[in-house]
């Protein structure tokens, strides 16, 4: 019988609750989980005139939806993490891939606030000058655009009329 490989443990670990967090986002999702969560607390106010609507009957409802929502914002943040870190990959393989794409987004993501603001402000001013061009699916990147912008000015700009 051969030993565990170090660190193989946490991987399992690892890989269990990564099945688990998709299962329990993808069940919670369900008319289902909706039906069992309405009946739990159909059940819970029926029993309250058994308990005669004390303050531990109030106190079962109160700490288990609170148990269940504090497990259940890990669980779903930890599927979410996985859905988005996926999404943002295929979409950085498309931008790799696309002729004429700007690299500069792959990855943006890890980009700060102002970075990504800056990049923002990059496509607007691409909206603007394909706007002015009379179309929005011609260009590229901004490179691309402002470079073609620019000879369309000087080949049709103010000078072109004038005689030397």
């Amino acid at each position: 019988m051969s030993e565990p490989e170090p660190g193989s443990r946490s991987r399992s670990f690892s890989h269990i609750m990564e099945k688990l967090s998709g299962a329990v986002s993808e069940w919670t999702g369900t008319t289902g989980a909706f039906l069992l969560a309405l009946c739990v607390v159909l059940v819970w106010l029926l029993s309250g005139p058994v308990f005669h609507f004390s303050d531990t009957w109030q106190l079962v409802i109160n700490t288990s939806t609170t148990v269940v929502t504090f497990l259940m914002v890990f669980l779903i943040q930890r599927a979410q993490n996985k859905a988005a870190r996926a999404m943002s990959l295929k979409l950085n393989e498309l931008v790799a891939v696309a002729r004429g794409a700007s690299n500069r987004l792959i990855d943006a993501e890890r980009m700060s606030e102002a970075e990504l603001e800056a990049i923002q402000r990059h496509f607007q001013e691409l909206v603007r000058m394909a706007k002015r061009e009379g179309t929005l699916t011609k260009s590229h990147s901004i490179e691309e655009a402002r470079f073609r912008h620019e000879a369309k000015r000087r080949r049709g700009g103010p000078a072109r009329g004038r005689r030397a």
